[in-house]
């Protein structure tokens, strides 16, 4: 008896906590892959700028000079293309991520109002059974004070 009650309340603590949970490990795998991004995304700039340093430093006469601000010019263009594709991917990141959230979300929704429904059934079905056994018990009395 008291496993079956120890097993109900188990799957009861389970169901209430699933909710949250997928909510938790869904935030958290979004979390990394954000997070995941933005360290490839420093690495890249650390290593465009630590490469304009190191041609700044070996600037010795005007045309390396010359050749060095044509160089800036092109890095300035792939950096501003390179920060408009990082955007563009940490913008989708967090689409798919409000996508998931609102389908998780949906589930949920349509979780809580099945059970509402089988709670409200159940009770129905009780009232009848209430009704029923009352009725029942009042045609008792009934047919025993006849006789």
């Amino acid at each position: 008896m008291s496993d079956k009650m120890t097993d109900a309340f188990n799957e009861q603590t389970r169901q209430f906590f699933e909710p949250m949970r997928r909510i938790n490990s869904l935030m958290l795998d979004n979390m990394e892959k954000m997070t995941q991004y933005q360290l490839e995304s420093m690495k890249r700039y650390s290593q465009m700028g630590t490469e304009r340093m190191r041609s700044a430093s070996e600037i010795s006469d005007a045309e390396d000079m010359r050749d060095f601000g044509t160089r800036q010019a092109e890095m300035m263009n792939e950096l501003s293309r390179q920060m408009l594709e990082d955007a563009r991917a940490m913008s989708e990141m967090s689409l798919e991520f409000k996508n998931q959230l609102e389908q998780l979300f949906a589930e949920q929704t349509k979780t809580t109002e099945q059970a509402e429904q089988a709670e409200q059934a159940e009770k129905a079905g009780g009232s009848d059974k209430s009704a029923s056994a009352k009725a029942t018990s009042q045609s008792t009395r009934g047919s025993s004070n006849k006789s």
